[in-house]
């Protein structure tokens, strides 16, 4: 079986490149890459993708023992030796790790992606005291912008306002410090959600269409803060406007298609449409809602495994639930309710939402109201 090391300097010799060439054009220390080549030292994940895209190769990434901050210290290890230039292969692994910490976001424990998320976040702040060109600058402030808005939208999560605010004020800011308008619509579609949350609907109802006021055509930020108005206007009552919002959303999500990583929490897909029509409907007494939200949990939970959409399966749940209550069919929202509590997967700003069917079921005093009461104690427990 050839190794790492063997097949890597076969590709150089093929493709008539040198070790210190490479390490050179891949921004990699050439004494490191020599101690990888001759099986001294494990390849990291970073390496191996690097060396695939510059040779062409498929070597499998494994993942390494290393720990976040021992890869922080690596990149900045590689930086020092390039005379303090930030470089483009820097550059490019943090832009590839925002889109996995992105793309973990619908399943992540959130206080662990909140770590991860202040490890990149301290290392982009350390990169812009570097020497760096205006280009490089400008990719520093886009990445601290993407940063900072998933760091707020984390404490959103965790209840955390203070700290919720800074993070939307700094990724504001730097969207635009960097003239990236799409970033500063997020901040605004995510201040909306929390309003909402906090009740606070005619204002969600501003700051959704404020997003879309400086969204770029076609940005997954301007469906997003279509949708959040739309939900928004569902709390109000207003039913012209939600489904106006309704099907704008739709229109728009079609006409997108669906992303190459739709798990990625800013890339809109049309699943999110439809998880977003199901709420939107709910809320607003439509039973309309019901083939929507089972379309959802149809879709993300096949043969019950939810573990791709936690959180997206256990809102359906919830919304299922609601419009059960106001068609009576009581039995089977306290079923979808259940399976909602006991999934764990109600962060903290949405469980207000399972209250409301818990609530609901009290005030009817349906047997299982005890039940659910419990199942949502438990909930409230664990974030504890």
């Amino acid at each position: 079986m050839i190794d790492f090391g063997d097949q890597v300097r076969n590709a150089l010799r093929v493709q008539g490149k040198s070790l210190r060439g490479t390490a050179k054009e891949l921004h990699y220390d050439v004494a490191y890459l020599s101690r990888v080549l001759n099986g001294k030292q494990a390849p990291s994940p970073e390496l191996t993708q690097a060396i695939n895209e510059y040779l062409g190769l498929s070597l499998e990434v494994v993942d390494s023992s290393v720990s976040h901050d021992d890869e922080m210290d690596a990149w900045e290890l590689v930086r020092r030796v390039q005379a303090s230039d930030v470089g483009p292969a820097t550059l490019n692994r943090l832009e590839r790790t925002f889109d996995s910490l992105a793309m973990a976001y619908p399943k992540a424990d959130p206080a662990t992606l909140l770590r991860q998320v202040r490890r990149q976040t301290a290392y982009v702040v350390k990169l812009l005291d570097g020497k760096k060109t205006l280009a490089e600058h400008r990719r520093l402030l886009v990445l601290g912008g993407w940063l900072s808005l998933l760091g707020a939208t984390v404490h959103i999560d965790l209840m955390q306002e203070d700290a919720a605010t800074a993070r939307l004020e700094t990724a504001a800011a730097l969207a635009r410090e960097a003239v990236f308008p799409e970033i500063e619509a997020w901040c605004f579609e995510t201040e909306a959600w929390r309003v909402l949350t906090d009740g606070d609907y005619v204002q969600a109802v501003e700051l959704s269409r404020a997003a879309q006021d400086i969204a770029p055509a076609g940005s997954s930020a301007l469906i997003q803060a279509t949708a959040q108005e739309g939900r928004a206007q569902a709390r109000l009552g207003e039913q012209t406007e939600t489904y106006s919002a309704i099907e704008r959303v739709r229109a728009m999500s079609s006409a997108n298609g669906t992303p190459e990583t739709p798990e990625h929490h800013y890339r809109y897909d049309p699943a999110k449409s439809i998880s977003y029509t199901a709420t939107t409907l709910a809320w607003l007494g439509d039973k309309a809602a019901e083939p929507y939200a089972r379309e959802v949990i149809r879709k993300l939970s096949p043969s019950d495994d939810v573990s791709q959409w936690p959180r997206r399966v256990a809102s359906a749940n919830i919304d299922l639930a609601l419009v059960l209550l106001t068609d009576n069919r009581l039995d089977e929202a306290c079923d979808s309710a259940t399976k909602a509590l006991l999934s764990g997967r109600v962060v903290p700003s949405n469980q207000w939402r399972a209250l409301e069917v818990v609530t609901a079921v009290e005030a009817r005093e349906l047997p299982e109201s005890s039940d659910l009461r419990e199942a949502y104690q438990g909930l409230k427990a664990i974030e504890q």
